[in-house]
């Protein structure tokens, strides 16, 4: 079988895949499980685009008519604590069809109107905001500790003095401890001056990161309930689901087939890849 059929055969299953009803609408059944745990992350996705050949400015050489970029493909996913089957989600759209895709996700998990929802993310503002806008009350959003403890490491030169190890492990404790302020007074005297360039100021782009996400750092509570302080779950999810297949040596994409092949790569990641095929059956 040449190429080219495998090819435009896995195009055009994922465009059906894509057509398929939504779950975006759905309306939960119920009041729900007693809590879910939700994450919501971005990455960078290979797209291409080409002239057209009317254009004037087209060259004959197609391959110089050829157009690079990157797109943010954001996948989500939604589970009860416990749960090792999530539901996923994922759009190339905007922040706000992601929120969309996150609420379908919470109500595929069991997801109610008495849920309370815990969601960990990087601490991007687009995360912070459709968490509340699609959860409101419903919903505690914590920092991931592991992003703040880039931040923290990177400041830890600066202050830490002759063992940044031990420094570091004791200032997670801290942090775990909910003991964020003492983070913070210790650090500000260290801060870097102003004429001093962003690169060369980790000191101060800790205590920024830190100090405008003081009302998201509650890694006390969340341990003592069991769930989890990091988003590794959902930046797992970016590489098996999406970067291992959208992101291999050469390969380079069209919009509409970056969407064809999204739709397949959730479809099958929610289990569902027996029941899309016996609907083709039905169909044929």
């Amino acid at each position: 079988m040449p190429v080219s059929t495998v090819r435009a055969t896995t195009e055009r299953h994922g465009a059906t895949m894509r057509r398929l009803p939504s779950a975006d609408t759905a309306a939960p059944v119920g009041p729900g499980v007693e809590r879910l745990i939700v994450e919501m992350d971005g990455s960078l996705v290979p797209r291409v685009d080409t002239t057209h050949d009317g254009a004037a400015e087209a060259p004959r050489d197609g391959r110089k008519r050829r157009r690079l970029s990157w797109v943010e493909a954001r996948l989500c996913l939604a589970h009860a604590p416990g749960s090792v089957t999530p539901r996923f989600g994922g759009t190339l759209g905007d922040v706000t069809a992601a929120g969309d895709q996150l609420r379908a996700c919470a109500v595929a998990a069991g997801g109610g109107p008495d849920t309370q929802v815990h969601a960990v993310g990087d601490g991007a503002v687009w995360i912070t905001e459709q968490v509340e806008r699609v959860f409101g009350a419903q919903a505690r959003y914590l920092l991931d500790f592991y992003h703040l403890c880039d931040y923290l490491a990177a400041a830890a030169d600066a202050v830490a003095g002759p063992d940044p190890r031990a420094w570091m492990d004791e200032k997670k404790t801290w942090l775990k401890a909910n003991r964020w302020p003492e983070v913070l007074t210790l650090l500000r005297p260290a801060v870097e001056s102003d004429d001093v360039a962003e690169d060369h100021a980790p000191v101060r782009a800790c205590v920024r990161y830190l100090t405008n996400r003081t009302a998201h750092v509650d890694y006390q509570a969340a341990l003592a309930a069991g769930l989890p302080i990091g988003s590794g779950e959902i930046e797992s999810a970016h590489r098996y689901i999406l970067q291992s297949r959208l992101k291999r040596a050469g390969a380079w994409w069209t919009f509409e087939n970056l969407q064809n092949m999204l739709a397949l790569r959730l479809l099958r990641a929610n289990g569902a890849w027996e029941e899309y095929w016996h609907h083709v059956d039905q169909a044929a």
